[in-house]
């Protein structure tokens, strides 16, 4: 069965192609085995719960009409700026916006992050590029390039937040550099994810062709809830294939792990052993808890564009195992130089058993490929690397 939908629908429809759905989430709530869900261009902004997995014989396909027509996305326009001084705007956003967690109060934080580098895991962007968080409102007032940035030019564009508690709003202010935040595509991230099923196990799922950009998403490393704009979420047999991915905080696809109760983080928080031997118990875990090759991995990922990404273009541990990932333009990633610690790369796994990494082109990425611990059977074959 096909479901159609179009976000310039005048009213909600039932997913016919005469009355489509306005919204990708009312098709994911119905989409079965077998079924193909079309999606017309135009911009979705929100978070795409997929309820419901395929099986290997019957995928459950996503697909935009229009080959990057479609677009994804975490953020939402903000136009209601107001001048403070020269340069520098300022703008209020009602914190029921955010829902259960906003982004610009949540810090950016994990395993083998760099606490201090300060950073939220929200952003304000610029027609659809990222400005440099500052942690002093005279940094946006009287900006400095950033010496650590890669585009030192753009790093001028500054913005800082603070919370107004007594009307319950997050107050913003940026420096556009002599540019209307009113006239330009100015938007702030809002969700957590884009393409992403809240439970696991939801396997057998195809997103091909869209556009993907501007998630909230929290530092992934192997041993808390690494999670990703896109990802299959702990399950089986996913294809994301021919998208544009870019502007997450964190990582553009994650292909794991799960969230493991009581070991999320833990060498953060507790330091019971050291870092490396916490990643093992993870692994040891999972095994107990019911992972096995019939059920997690065996992911693909092929032909994307994936592009500036704070931490990761690809992220993994154990749930990307026996995956393909080639032929992807992977570039660009943590260029701003804004987070720091040892989870970064264009593509960065840990447990990437079995795993097949070909034809693809990486470059201008802090680290290009960097495959940690168990990485047995892992075959890295005919990619270009340049310029990381």
């Amino acid at each position: 069965m096909n479901y159609y939908v179009d976000a310039s629908a005048r009213t909600e429809g039932n997913g016919t192609q005469e009355r489509p759905f306005q919204t990708i989430q009312a098709a994911a709530e119905l989409a079965r085995p077998g079924d193909t869900v079309l999606v017309q261009p135009g911009v979705y902004r929100e978070q795409v719960n997929p309820r419901h997995g395929g099986t290997e014989n019957a995928r459950i396909v996503y697909r935009s009409v229009e080959p990057l027509g479609a677009h994804i996305t975490g953020a939402e326009r903000l136009d209601r700026w107001v001048r403070c001084e020269g340069n520098v705007w300022t703008a209020r956003v009602p914190n029921g916006l955010f829902g259960g967690c906003n982004p610009f109060t949540t810090l950016v934080a994990g395993d083998w992050y760099i606490a201090a580098c300060k950073a939220h895991t929200g952003e304000v962007y610029l027609n659809e590029k990222s400005l440099y968080e500052v942690t002093a409102l005279e940094a946006v007032k009287n900006p400095v390039p950033s010496e650590n940035s890669w585009d030192k030019a753009f790093s001028v564009y500054t913005w800082y937040t603070e919370q107004d508690d007594a009307r319950n709003e997050t107050v913003l202010y940026a420096n556009f550099q002599g540019r209307d935040p009113n006239a330009e595509n100015v938007e702030i991230s809002v969700r957590r994810s884009c393409f992403y099923p809240q439970a696991e196990g939801k396997g057998y799922i195809t997103l091909s062709g869209f556009k993907v950009s501007q998630a909230a998403t929290q530092w992934a490393p192997p041993t808390a809830y690494q999670e990703g704009m896109v990802g299959p979420h702990w399950s089986r047999g996913w294809m994301i294939e021919d998208c544009e991915i870019y502007e997450s905080k964190c990582s553009g696809i994650s292909l794991g792990k799960c969230l493991q109760p009581g070991n999320d983080n833990k060498w953060l928080k507790w330091k019971y052993k050291d870092g490396t031997q916490t990643e093992r118990d993870c692994i040891c875990q999972a095994s107990y808890e019911g992972w096995d090759k019939a059920h997690v991995g065996a992911h693909t990922v092929r032909r994307c564009n994936i592009h500036d990404c704070g931490q990761t273009g690809i992220v993994g541990h154990l749930g990307g195992v026996f995956s393909v990932i080639e032929e992807n333009h992977i570039h660009h990633i943590n260029n701003k130089q804004n987070l720091a610690g040892a989870e970064i790369g264009g593509i960065k796994m840990h447990a990437a058993i079995d795993v097949v990494i070909r034809k693809n082109h990486i470059h201008h990425c802090t680290r290009g490929i960097w495959l940690d611990w168990q990485e047995q059977g892992t075959r890295v074959t005919g990619n270009l690397f340049h310029e990381n």
